[in-house]
């Protein structure tokens, strides 16, 4: 069907000697002309052992954290269209040639496996997994305006674009976040797949701390936020400052306006502060907005010089 095409399937994998084999059968089978990568992550039990003699290429990252193997992933494997699952056994493969038929023939940049949406809530066994991930859909489809289901999904399907002109630098599980978020800013087309989950099998236990990992992603939404988004962002903060001001300055000129005089000045001192400090806040966003505006620009162009680089070198 995509003889074509190159296609590659990554699994980052640390500690899956339980279900790695039985991701790679699964997904040799679905896309019988896919190279499939199993990346070994620190794993202190035999999963590359197991990988490597169910018939994947198996590569390792030194570096732990799930951010550190993407980003290793996505320089070394050249292809055209790239599937990223994880190798917990949690996803079906038989989802797989839709998300590459929605790259390589629709021009779809990001194919998101969305769980939320089908078996999830009954599937985890874990409440405060599900909880997190419903205020992490809350906050990045209030804060972007979108309205993506699943934003910490481990199953993504990526054009050759998106991969190779993605700059990774988160190192943990805050990464999803940060994909979703580039491809919302850099205008991607994303198209959501709704998939069936299935919970980790006896044995395989999830490397995800639900709130040590959690705090993480919700300092890198705010992080991004600040980064991608610094108009608002700064705005917001000028116009609670100003709010602020506003508190403390109004009981100070009531009582002048009665008296005559200024008898709190501390209270005036901290009123004028408010008051500069959302002026600086105001003009900080205003200046980082340009200059974001301008990476933006930066970025089209150089998506367009790769897309014309790489269809020349096409054979």
């Amino acid at each position: 069907m995509f003889s074509s095409n190159r296609v590659a399937v990554l699994i980052p994998c640390y500690n899956e000697a339980a279900t790695v084999a039985a991701v790679v059968a699964d997904f040799r089978q679905a896309l019988p002309q896919a190279d499939i990568y199993v990346y070994d992550n620190c794993s202190t039990d035999n999963t590359a052992e197991l990988a490597r003699e169910a018939g994947a290429i198996v590569r390792s990252e030194p570096l732990q954290g799930k951010g550190n193997v993407i980003r290793r992933m996505f320089r070394e494997v050249e292809a055209d269209c790239f599937v990223l699952v994880d190798g917990d056994a949690t996803y079906p493969a038989a989802d797989a040639p839709r998300m590459v038929e929605l790259v390589l023939q629709h021009g779809v940049d990001m194919v998101v496996g969305d769980r939320l949406s089908s078996t999830y809530f009954e599937e985890n066994k874990r409440p405060f997994h599900g909880f997190g991930n419903r205020l992490v859909r809350s906050l990045i489809c209030r804060l972007w305006h979108t309205d993506i289901h699943d934003i910490m999904t481990g199953y993504r399907a990526f054009s050759r674009p998106f991969v190779k002109l993605f700059p990774v630098m988160s190192s943990a599980f805050e990464i999803e976040t940060e994909m979703t978020v580039h491809a919302l800013d850099k205008r991607f087309l994303l198209q959501e797949v709704p998939v069936v989950y299935t919970d980790r099998p006896a044995g395989s236990q999830s490397k995800l701390n639900t709130f040590s990992d959690g705090l993480r992603v919700l300092r890198t939404i705010a992080s991004l936020f600040k980064e991608y988004r610094p108009m608002r962002f700064f705005g917001w903060l000028a116009a609670l400052l100003f709010v602020a001001m506003v508190a403390f300055l109004t009981p100070v000129l009531v009582e002048y306006f009665h008296t005559g005089l200024v008898p709190r000045f501390p209270t005036l001192f901290v009123s004028l502060f408010c008051g500069l400090a959302a002026l600086q806040s105001l003009f900080t966003g205003l200046c980082l907005d340009v200059m974001v505006s301008k990476d933006r620009r930066q970025y089209e162009l150089q998506r367009i010089r790769f897309e014309q680089q790489d269809e020349r070198t096409r054979p």
